[in-house]
Order: C-alpha cells, then sequence, then structure tokens
C-alpha cells in the first residue's frame, strides 16, 4: 500500500528527529514541507523496520505530526494503518477522516479508500491532542504578543520627568496591591492626565481623582500627595476588582461610575462619560481579566448575571 520507495535513514538522526517531534509539537503553519516530509519518511522507516528497529506506535506519532502539518502521504498512509488494523485497533472512522484530507488535497487512492471505509468520520486521539497542544501554544504566543505590546503602550505615555517619576511610585507599589503597572497608569491618565493637583466638578481630587469619601475609606489623608494618592487608587482598585472577580470593565466602569451603578445597570452603565471612559481604558489596557484576591471582599451579588454578558 506504500507508494514510495523507504528511505533509509542514519539511526541517530531519526531517533533525534523522533524526539524533536514528540517533544517540540509546532503549528502546521509554522512547519515547512521539508519539515513534514520528513516527519513522514522517519514514520515509514518505523513502520517497516528499515534501518531502524520497528515501532508502529513511534511511527504512528509521527504521521500523525506530518499530517497535522498537513502532509497528503503521511494522511494516507496513517489512514491505511486504521483502517487496516496495522499495529492498532482498526477503527473505519478514523481512517475516513484522515483519507478524506488527503482527498481534499486531490490524493486520488485516498478518494479511492474513502468508498471502502465508510462515510463515517471521527478525528484520531493523536490529532486531537496535537491540535489541543497547538492552541495552547498559540494562546500562549497571543498572549506574550499582548503583554509585549501593553509594556509598549504604557511605557509611551511616560515622556517626560514628571510622568516619569509617577510611573516609578506606580512600578514601585503595584506588586503591593497586585495591580498591574500599565491598568494603574491608564486610569491615572484616563482620570487626571497625570496631573498630581488636578480637581473635578465633583471634588474628586488628586492623580486617581479619589473623593473625600474614597479617600476616607482608603486611609488616603493628603489627596495631592502622588504616593498617597495612588495607594488610595489602587486600594479601590483592587477592591473593585475582587468584588467583580476580575472583569476589568466592571472594575473600570465602577471606578468611573461606582459599583452601585454597575450592578444597578447589570453591567457598564449606559452613561456616555463612562462608556468614553473605558474606552481611554481600553486603549492602553485590552486585557478582558486581571488577577484578584478573593479575600478581599464577597463578589457582587449580581455577578453571576454581569458575567454572562458580552462585553460593549
Amino acid at each position: 500500500m506504500n507508494r514510495q520507495p523507504i528511505i533509509r535513514l542514519p539511526f541517530a538522526g531519526l531517533l533525534a528527529g523522533l524526539l524533536l517531534a514528540i517533544a517540540l509539537p509546532l503549528q502546521a503553519a509554522s512547519t515547512s514541507a521539508e519539515q513534514a516530509a520528513a516527519w513522514r519518511e522517519q514514520a515509514r522507516a518505523l513502520e517497516h523496520g528499515e534501518g531502524v528497529a520497528r515501532n508502529l506506535e513511534a511511527a504512528v506519532a509521527l504521521y500523525c505530526q506530518a499530517g497535522v502539518a498537513g502532509d497528503t502521504l503521511a494522511r494516507y498512509n496513517l489512514g491505511w494503518i486504521y483502517a487496516n488494523g496495522r499495529g492498532v485497533p482498526r477503527d473505519d472512522a478514523q481512517a475516513a477522516y484522515l483519507f478524506q484530507l488527503a482527498a481534499e488535497q486531490g490524493d486520488q487512492p485516498a478518494q479511492r479508500m474513502l468508498a471502502s471505509v465508510g462515510p463515517q468520520t471521527r478525528k484520531p486521539a493523536c490529532v486531537v491532542q496535537l491540535e489541543a497542544e497547538q492552541q495552547a501554544l498559540a494562546q500562549r504566543a497571543a498572549e506574550a504578543a499582548e503583554r509585549d505590546a501593553l509594556d509598549n503602550r504604557y511605557k509611551a505615555l511616560i515622556d517626560n520627568t514628571q510622568r516619569r517619576q509617577i510611573y516609578a511610585i506606580v512600578q514601585r507599589l503595584a506588586p503591593e496591591y497586585g495591580i498591574h503597572p500599565a491598568l494603574a497608569v491608564a486610569l491615572i491618565r484616563a482620570e487626571s492626565n497625570f496631573d498630581p493637583q488636578a480637581v473635578s466638578e465633583k471634588n474628586a481630587q488628586g492623580l486617581m481623582q479619589l473623593i473625600p469619601e474614597t479617600a476616607a475609606r482608603f486611609q488616603v489623608k493628603k489627596p495631592f500627595d502622588p504616593e498617597q494618592n495612588i495607594r488610595g487608587g489602587m486600594a479601590y482598585l483592587r477592591w473593585l476588582l475582587a468584588y467583580f472577580q476580575g472583569n476589568v470593565d466592571l472594575a473600570v466602569a465602577a471606578y468611573n461610575a461606582g459599583e452601585g451603578a454597575v450592578d444597578r445597570f447589570g453591567g457598564v452603565p449606559p452613561f456616555p462619560e463612562t462608556r468614553g471612559y473605558l474606552k481611554r481604558i481600553r486603549e492602553v489596557f485590552h486585557l478582558p481579566t486581571h488577577p484578584f484576591d478573593q479575600r478581599i471582599t464577597p463578589p457582587s451579588p449580581m455577578l453571576q448575571k454581569l458575567l454572562t454578558q458580552p462585553r460593549t
């Protein structure tokens, strides 16, 4: 059933390739056709014991690796193994899944084999596992890229001596309160535009615009002192994140409009000011969730309802 000559590979190179394939699953999009073909040929050698001890289990793993990477012959050969129960329990549905992939790539033998294994298809377990690993890898890469972009965005805001001094305070205090410094900097930018003497029409004061009641609640006696103000703002933000179980949109909306308003409206209040405020925060801080300390406060009683609603 194999349609190309077996390529004999040196044992050391074969073993190294096998270990690499098992230890470092790669995304199909980032795997070259040459690498996939090399995995397939290593699998063929293992399947038939050509130049290396026969090992069907390792062959299946490498065929699967190459097939997930898009290699047509690997998909066909692995389908043939399942269709014939060669070292694995016979499974026509798994064979059909692999033949279907190869057939869609124009492989005529795979198209003929589909007629013999039936229409039912099911992903082999190795395919499911590799795809899950690839998805996790892609997710980690995306998160790392977002963290890098996040750092660049908020560092770009620190463009003068006063802002750098504020940034230094944020960096020093953030671990104490469990707050990502970028989120705190985004709030300072939106609240006061880095002006320690800022006062709003509602008498919110300082960098993080603490109203007198909030300042008293978090023991801020000098609201125009940058460090005291940032401590109070971070303490309040830490409380809000715990109250809303790490939901950044809800915590940020509550910082602007009050937690009572968020509870009352069942989500981000429809106030233009709050919606605009949230948009400004998202310009710097994109992450939808933030770590929180559940010991700080019990969650919002409406939390279950709030968290099932889509982000606005």
